[in-house]
């Protein structure tokens, strides 16, 4: 089955969670690319207060224990994005909302476990409801995927996929806090590796080796085993036993830090002034491929992600209905490229 493109000029998108840190770039980032967007999320007086900031967007307070909220918040959008964690307690009831909707739904889930149930749970529902389900569409999640996709090419299968994130410092936001205390409970103390074709669980503290980064940024002591969503996402589409990724040490640090001070604004954009690379090597019988991406600010950088994979999914061919990882409904080096150089460079081998 595949789903009905709204082909029409300026589409309405329900961003739930706009008030977020993160849904605030995603709200701009729709009005930038002519979007008109709707504010919701389960605080009205901060739905208000966002509404000054962006003149013409619609305000429809919803909760995820409300159905019915959800329903009147969906009414009339071409599609919605939901930037509103922890995702364990909002996918399902916002995606549900989005299938009686019939309209394509998106989210930013970093969440391993929660990008992990949307694939195993919609499926068949949103191949049923005609709908096309696009989770992690974001920094952690789609660019890795994205750029895996890319470094693959024309191989059928890999033997490793690695990624590798050098991140100049960490400031998370209260909603990436939150998260990960939420799929912390969830793994009991554990880790999460993907290998020999599935996730598996490990114990003990993740092992601390060295990863040389393109120049400038060089060698870096990373940790390994720091899983994320890709790795959820890319065994969906890409044939691979083996995923491991790895997350600069000082990141890491800055992540466990008691400072739970939030990512500050540098410039007009609102973007903080970290800075980001991440390398993708895909090994096959002896041979590697990479991509690399570099850009500013992590959360910024998920804003450009989601739209642009909103607008293809709304004004480009008819997609299959289903859910999807980034790199199995789009052209990854196109996708890319069509973020390069505004919000990434791109060295794709």
């Amino acid at each position: 089955m595949t789903t009905q493109n709204t082909k029409v000029s300026n589409p309405v998108v329900a961003v739930v969670g706009a008030y977020g840190h993160t849904g605030r770039f995603v709200v701009a980032e729709l009005r930038r690319r002519g979007f008109v967007p709707i504010l919701s999320g389960r605080d009205a007086d901060r739905l208000h207060a966002l509404a000054t900031t962006q003149p013409g967007s619609e305000v429809r307070p919803a909760s995820v224990d409300d159905p019915a909220s959800l329903d009147r918040a969906l009414a009339g959008a071409a599609a919605v994005i939901n930037c509103a964690g922890p995702f364990a307690s909002t996918s399902a009831p916002v995606l549900d909302a989005a299938l009686r909707a019939r309209i394509p739904y998106l989210d930013v889930a970093a969440e391993l476990e929660a990008v992990a149930d949307t694939f195993a749970g919609y499926a068949g529902p949103a191949r049923d409801a005609g709908v096309v389900v696009v989770p992690a569409m974001a920094f952690y999640g789609g660019l890795g995927d994205l750029l895996a996709t890319a470094a693959m090419d024309d191989w059928p299968a890999a033997d490793r996929i690695s990624i590798a994130y050098a991140l100049s410092s960490w400031h998370p936001t209260r909603g990436t806090r939150v998260t990960g205390q939420v799929s912390a409970r969830r793994r009991d103390g554990r880790r999460v590796v993907y290998a020999d074709h599935r996730m598996r669980y490990r114990t003990g503290e993740a092992p601390v080796t060295q990863w040389t980064f393109p120049a400038p940024t060089g060698t870096q002591a990373v940790v390994a085993e720091f899983t994320m969503a890709d790795s959820a996402t890319i065994p969906t589409h890409l044939k691979t036993p083996d995923i491991r990724t790895y997350m600069s040490v000082a990141a890491v640090a800055d992540l466990r830090a008691a400072d739970a001070s939030p990512p500050v604004a540098v410039d007009e954009q609102g973007r903080s002034a970290q800075t980001f690379v991440v390398e993708v090597v895909v090994a096959r019988a002896g041979e590697t491929r990479r991509a690399v991406a570099r850009g500013q600010d992590i959360y910024a950088v998920t804003a450009p992600l989601v739209v642009e994979a909103t607008h293809r999914v709304l004004t480009g061919p008819d997609a299959p209905a289903g859910v999807f990882a980034a790199g199995a409904l789009f052209d990854a080096r196109d996708f890319l490229g069509s973020l390069s150089p505004r919000h990434l460079t791109l060295d794709i081998g």
